[in-house]
């Protein structure tokens, strides 16, 4: 799928003006090949604790978008280089990160896309936390399971249903 975030804005105002399409804050740095990447949403909510990351990962992705809501911690890292390839053997489009990735030069190996707010060295805790496909708050709006998720250099969007 090739789009991009701004005209997506541009053909879709009318769902901007009613909330059926929302923009996250431009507070993510995007890492991996893609350049882009969309799909439907799956949602974890966790701090610290990325076990649950990698449990949903080891899932077949069918094109979908894992959106982490990691409270936007900057004490740890919640998706690293390893989860980066598991992501893409098994078919996620890409992951979004209220929080901090690692191993950055191996997830730019990765043929998925992932945004996250920043880079931080440490590991997570592996505690067993943290809740499945409920609504998150990512900076800037809810994402709830189920919606879709468009992702390119210029922003996140989020959207009620797939946009054409």
């Amino acid at each position: 799928m090739i789009f991009a975030t701004a005209d997506l804005c541009d053909a879709n105002e009318d769902k901007l003006a009613a909330g059926t399409l929302r923009v996250l804050d431009p507070v993510f740095r995007l890492w991996g090949r893609a350049g882009s990447f969309a799909g439907e949403a799956v949602t974890l909510k966790l701090f610290e604790d990325n076990t649950l990351v990698r449990t949903t990962l080891e899932e077949n992705g069918n094109g979908r978008v894992l959106v982490v809501d990691g409270g936007g911690s900057r004490r740890c890292a919640l998706v690293g280089g390893n989860l980066g390839q598991i992501a893409e053997k098994n078919g996620w489009a890409g992951i979004v990160v209220n929080g901090c990735v690692r191993d950055t030069l191996e997830l730019n190996e990765c043929n998925i896309g992932i945004a996250a707010l920043a880079t931080h060295p440490q590991r997570s805790q592996k505690r067993g936390g943290g809740e499945r496909d409920i609504p998150v708050r990512m900076p800037g709006s809810v994402v709830r399971a189920g919606e879709w998720v468009y992702v390119d250099i210029d922003g996140v969007l989020v959207a009620a249903a797939p946009l054409n």
